[in-house]
């Protein structure tokens, strides 16, 4: 019931923030109209100066960011030259308050934290820790100092050339160790994970990468990678979280198909996602020219994607990064999000959230990729790998146990996305819809 009158104070201000516009600025009609018109048409120039900024590079990106700002300030200066600011203020307000009741309406009902248990800390705990990661996280936290005097044995990864992460930790597995380990980044914490699953040890994240999704998902501390050695006490809890599995690899974030996968690629993508994305969209919204790609996802076919993102367990808010959050990580499912985009309208409608034609939004348990090439690169929780196709990915449903503190900030859910296609459900008197 809170949602249903949430959906309609956000239509309700939305119509004053229109009505203040139209019934103020003038005492004559002509003067609304044309009050009107200057927001109409500069709402227009910014949605297209946005949308080129994001679609294209170099100049007309620079000119269409341009556009974006001197449009605001340029109706302001008309609004103050006819003696109206104030409407154009309070129209602004209304309709940020308008905003954010779509949003609390469209908040879904918290997710259940997931299961734990308590167990007794392990004895012999074996931890691989990466020195560069994070841009020296290691040794900026004394995480091996640490670790050490918490009884765990340490391997760093210094070198000299380039160590088998793999057959270290199959190693530790021979020797006695009880629990796997990784500080470092989450295409590392993926491959020791597995190995953790196949020999059912539990398994501790340290977040010491320079994002850590995966650890985030956990709700473990990102600012404060020592605090996640606590989990090596008597303070530690062991959950069941699932893994997917790719080509024989597991991947505990995403794996990437099409042009997010090339974007992998980029040595920037490491250090700067959002960034890196942007430089990634207009290769989506003008056309990818790689490999043409089939997905089958369950019973769904998706055809010719430009870009395909298969999660362990599904993205909040219809995220077309994978930049989101996971409600959860022991649901047993992929999570599948493919953009389609054929013309500018549709790539406007993806730009702004909107769900539908361009971006197919879904959940399987096996999703297999197949091109009209024998191989296509595949970005596996921030590396790529070619792969031959067809590509099969899978889940694998709580197969990892994973070690975390009790005490841990936990997870928060990201804002909703606004979809007006719900919200106008929410806001019907005829139908009960609940928020997806």
């Amino acid at each position: 019931m809170r949602a249903r009158w949430l959906a309609r104070a956000a239509f309700v201000l939305m119509f004053a923030s229109a009505a203040v516009l139209i019934a103020f600025p003038a005492r004559h009609v002509r003067g609304a109209l044309a009050t009107v018109a200057i927001g109409a048409v500069a709402a227009c120039l910014i949605v297209a100066g946005g949308y080129w900024y994001l679609a294209h590079r170099g100049v007309l990106r620079q000119l269409a960011l341009g556009l974006v700002v001197l449009v605001p300030i340029a109706v302001l200066v008309v609004f103050a030259w006819r003696h109206v600011i104030w409407v154009a203020v309070v129209s602004i307000v209304l309709l940020a308050l308008a905003v954010g009741a779509a949003r609390l309406a469209l908040t879904p009902a918290a997710t259940p934290a997931m299961p734990f248990r308590e167990v007794p800390p392990p004895t012999r705990a074996f931890l691989i820790m990466n020195p560069r990661s994070g841009g020296g996280k290691v040794a900026k936290f004394a995480l091996k100092q640490k670790a050490e005097a918490l009884g765990a044995e340490v391997a760093l990864l210094d070198g000299p050339g380039q160590v088998d992460v793999a057959a270290l930790a199959r190693k530790a597995v021979a020797d006695g160790a009880d629990l796997l380990g990784v500080a470092g980044g989450d295409g590392t914490q993926a491959l020791v994970a597995g190995i953790a699953a196949e020999h059912d040890l539990p398994f501790l994240v340290i977040s010491a990468g320079t994002r850590n999704h995966f650890a985030m998902d956990l709700g473990l501390d990102r600012d404060d990678p020592a605090a996640c050695l606590d989990a090596l006490t008597s303070d530690g809890v062991e959950q069941r979280i699932d893994l997917g599995v790719i080509g024989g690899r597991t991947f505990v974030n995403n794996a990437s198909f099409g042009a997010y996968a090339e974007v992998v690629e980029s040595p920037a993508y490491r250090d700067d996602k959002r960034g890196t994305t942007l430089q990634m969209l207009p290769d989506i919204l003008t056309g990818h020219r790689g490999a043409k790609l089939t997905a089958r996802a369950g019973e769904t076919m998706v055809t010719g994607p430009q870009a395909l993102l298969v999660s362990n367990n599904p993205y909040q808010g219809g995220d077309i990064a994978g930049l989101s959050r996971r409600a959860r990580l022991d649901t047993g499912t992929l999570g599948v999000v493919a953009v389609t985009v054929n013309n500018a309208l549709q790539a406007a409608m993806l730009l702004r959230g909107a769900r539908g034609q361009g971006l197919t939004t879904l959940t399987a348990q096996e999703v297999v990729v197949d091109a009209d090439v024998p191989e296509i690169p595949v970005g596996i929780d921030g590396e790529t790998v070619m792969m031959a196709t067809p590509v099969r990915c899978a889940i694998q449903p709580r197969a990892l146990r994973v070690r975390v503190p009790a005490d841990r900030p936990g997870t928060r859910p990201p804002k909703p996305a606004l979809d007006w296609h719900t919200l106008r459900q929410l806001a019907s008197f005829r139908s009960t819809p609940a928020p997806t």
